[in-house]
C-alpha cells in the first residue's frame, strides 16, 4: 500500500512539473537567441484588415557624384574571382542615375503597439563568389536567418551585434547555418574573418514593415494599417534620412528621401534601435 501511495504521489508531482515547465529554460535557437521576438504575455496586435491595408512606396535619391568603390583583390581565391566579370568592387555606395541602392528603409514610428508575428519563411544570406548576397537585408525578431555557404570553401561569419547575442561561426564547406535575433537592432554588421573584404548589414525589427532599396532606388512597404508614419532610411556610409507619410485605408503613400554623396555622416551601426531622433547625433569623439 505504501508503494502504491508513493507511486501515485510521484506521478502527480511529475504531472505538475510538466505543466509548470519545472526546471525548464528558454527555448533557444542554435545562436542562443530565444525563438520568437515578442515577450510572452504582451499585448496582441490587432489584425490588419486586408480591405483597409495601406502601402508606402518611394525612392531613395543620391545627390552628387557617388564615390568610387574599393576594388577587391580575389587573386588568392581564383574560384571566387571566376564568378565575377571583371574586377569586383565593394558595395559601399551603389547608385544608378541618382538612385541609391542598399538603403534599409523601415517604419520607425507610428505603428500600433503590440506583438507582430514573425514570418515562417527564413531570410537567406548567401556567400557566393566570396561576397555576401544580399549586401543589406532585414528580418523580424524571431524569424529564421539562413546563412548559406555556396562557395564550398572556408568562410567565417562574424555578426557583431550589441542588443542581440553576437556570433562567430565557421562554415568550411557548402552548408547552411540557422540563427535568430530576439531584439530589434538597426544595424548589425557582419563580416568574414577569412576574407576581410566581405561585409553585410542586417536590420532586425519587431515588426514586418521594412524594405531594402533595389538597383533603381525604389522600395515598397505593404500591409500597413492606416495612419501617419515616420519612415527612416539607413545607409552604411551616408547615415540616415527620415520623412513622414500619412496613408488612408487602401491608400498608397509616397516617400522620397535624399542622401548627399559628399556628406560626412555619423552612421548608427551595431547599436540598439533608438526611437529618439536626437539619438542619431554623433556623440563627442565618435567616428565611423
Amino acid at each position: 500500500m505504501r508503494i502504491a501511495r508513493f507511486t501515485h504521489t510521484m506521478f502527480a508531482l511529475t504531472t505538475v512539473c510538466a505543466l509548470a515547465a519545472c526546471g525548464g529554460g528558454d527555448d533557444q535557437s542554435e545562436g542562443g537567441a530565444p525563438e520568437g521576438g515578442a515577450p510572452a504575455g504582451g499585448t496582441a496586435t490587432p489584425a490588419v484588415d486586408p480591405a483597409q491595408a495601406a502601402t508606402i512606396t518611394g525612392l531613395v535619391h543620391l545627390s552628387g557624384t557617388p564615390p568610387a568603390n574599393e576594388p577587391i583583390d580575389m587573386s588568392a581565391e581564383p574560384n571566387c574571382a571566376a564568378k565575377h566579370s571583371g574586377t569586383p568592387t565593394k558595395e559601399t555606395v551603389v547608385a544608378n542615375n541618382g538612385m541609391l541602392k542598399n538603403a534599409f528603409v523601415y517604419v520607425k514610428e507610428g505603428l500600433p503597439a503590440g506583438n507582430y508575428p514573425a514570418s515562417s519563411d527564413p531570410v537567406v544570406i548567401d556567400q557566393e563568389g566570396c561576397v555576401y548576397k544580399p549586401h543589406v537585408l532585414g528580418l523580424k525578431t524571431g524569424q529564421n536567418l539562413t546563412i548559406r555557404n555556396s562557395d564550398g570553401l572556408s568562410h567565417n561569419i562574424n555578426a557583431q551585434a550589441q542588443a542581440n547575442r553576437s556570433f562567430n561561426v565557421s562554415q568550411p564547406r557548402n552548408m547552411d547555418t540557422q540563427r535568430t535575433f530576439a531584439q530589434k537592432e538597426v544595424m548589425i554588421p557582419v563580416k568574414c574573418d577569412v576574407h576581410g573584404w566581405m561585409e553585410a548589414y542586417i536590420g532586425v525589427l519587431d515588426h514586418p514593415y521594412f524594405a531594402v532599396t533595389g538597383d533603381d532606388g525604389s522600395f515598397r512597404i505593404t500591409g500597413l494599417p492606416p495612419g501617419t508614419y515616420t519612415i527612416e532610411a539607413w545607409h552604411e556610409k551616408l547615415g540616415t534620412q527620415t520623412t513622414t507619410v500619412t496613408v488612408a485605408a487602401q491608400g498608397t503613400g509616397e516617400a522620397h528621401l535624399t542622401f548627399n554623396a559628399t556628406a560626412s555622416a555619423y552612421v548608427p551601426l551595431g547599436k540598439p534601435l533608438v526611437l529618439s531622433h536626437a539619438a542619431h547625433a554623433a556623440p563627442a569623439g565618435a567616428s565611423r
